[in-house]
């Protein structure tokens, strides 16, 4: 399953009048691999991430998703990936079983497949006295983890990843990819953006954005050894510094 190529783009562009926001990008990545989509606020990740889950209509290139084309099969895409964004990802006025049935239900699973993953993630996530509270009341951390969990309740073969860890400690960011790791294991295809480097190294490959062009793409030792640094943050400042580009 490794090997078999879940996101194949080929000179994907998007322009918003004349603001190239992305600029001909061409990657691949496999079914079960960590994929890191980095570069500075700006660079064109979360519009190039928009275009890959159906949401924005690419100007020019091609792309398919988990085998989908993204121009013709945007719906039948959508049932194949699940999505977390920092911003929005679950309900606050709902309560944590609330927002776990109202997901699964989104996704199509049945009343059985429901109480089955329902009773499993609190279970694993250890909120099992959390379940009839608002998510409101519960630490950054635990939202975050709970939707993630949320995002793959429906074993999706892709799930993307916008910053997800933002504003999250140190020790919560960690738990967090150790919960990568487990879907990843399972098979599905992790697509995320961080702005965190020490993240970066968690990844299997990564592709580095600069003014909406993928400037470099390799594994981060493979990239450490290209640009002969000893971190990832190093990497980053010397692709970056080249910027044209003001930050958001």
């Amino acid at each position: 399953m490794k090997n078999k190529i879940v996101i194949q783009t080929d000179r994907l562009s998007k322009h918003f009048g004349d603001f190239v926001a992305v600029n001909q990008v061409t990657f691949e990545v496999s079914a079960g691999e960590i994929f890191g989509f980095l570069g500075a606020n700006g660079a064109g990740k979360t519009t190039a991430m928009k275009m890959l889950c159906g949401l924005s209509v690419p100007t020019s290139g091609k792309a398919t998703i988990a085998g989908f084309d993204i121009y013709k099969q945007t719906e039948q895409i959508k049932k194949h990936i699940g999505y977390m964004s920092q911003k929005f990802s679950l309900y606050e006025d709902l309560t944590v079983m609330e927002n776990i049935r109202l997901f699964g239900g989104i996704y199509g699973l049945s009343d059985r497949q429901l109480k089955e993953k329902s009773n499993s993630l609190i279970a694993s996530l250890g909120l099992q006295n959390e379940a009839k509270k608002l998510v409101a009341s519960l630490p950054l951390g635990w939202k975050q983890k709970l939707a993630f969990s949320v995002a793959i309740l429906h074993e999706p073969d892709i799930v993307f990843l916008d910053e997800p860890t933002g504003g999250v400690d140190p020790i919560t960011r960690r738990q967090f990819w150790d919960l990568i790791y487990q879907a990843s294991d399972r098979g599905i295809t992790v697509f995320v953006t961080t702005h965190y480097m020490d993240e970066a190294e968690y990844c299997s490959r990564i592709s580095m954005m600069v003014d909406g062009e993928i400037k470099a793409l390799d594994s981060p030792a493979n990239l450490k050894r290209q640009f002969s640094v000893s971190s990832m943050d190093e990497v980053f400042f010397e692709l970056a510094r080249g910027a044209k580009r003001k930050s958001d």
